[in-house]
């Protein structure tokens, strides 16, 4: 009898947000807990583009990206939460009708 081989699950990381309070330390946050490749620009407009290309990632089921001290980050940085937000949103739009669908998950206490 031969096993079958399990499917592949979604790719899950974990973006923490402790202490985070600018711009700057959200981007190289995202760099260090997503993995982001060597050719992310620290910038908005480059994490756009590695939420878009998720190839860094593999080829899994679908992506999760979990958010953890989100509330204390739009506190301390209102503007950088804001458009932070609005590339996540645009991220989960892009990926909402493929096979490979992202969900963004915030910690229950934001």
């Amino acid at each position: 009898m031969t096993g079958a081989t399990p499917e592949p699950g979604p790719h899950t990381a974990t973006l923490h947000l402790d202490g985070v309070s600018d711009r700057a330390g959200f981007l190289d946050r995202c760099a260090t807990d997503l993995g982001l490749p060597d050719w992310f620009g620290r910038n908005w407009d480059a994490l756009a583009d590695c939420l878009i290309d998720l190839s860094w990632w593999g080829e899994p089921t679908g992506y999760v990206l979990r958010v953890r001290g989100w509330a204390a980050f739009r506190k301390a940085a209102p503007e950088a939460a804001e458009t932070a937000a609005a590339v996540l949103e645009d991220a989960l739009a892009y990926w909402a009708d493929s096979d490979t669908p992202l969900t963004v998950v915030y910690d229950p206490a934001d």
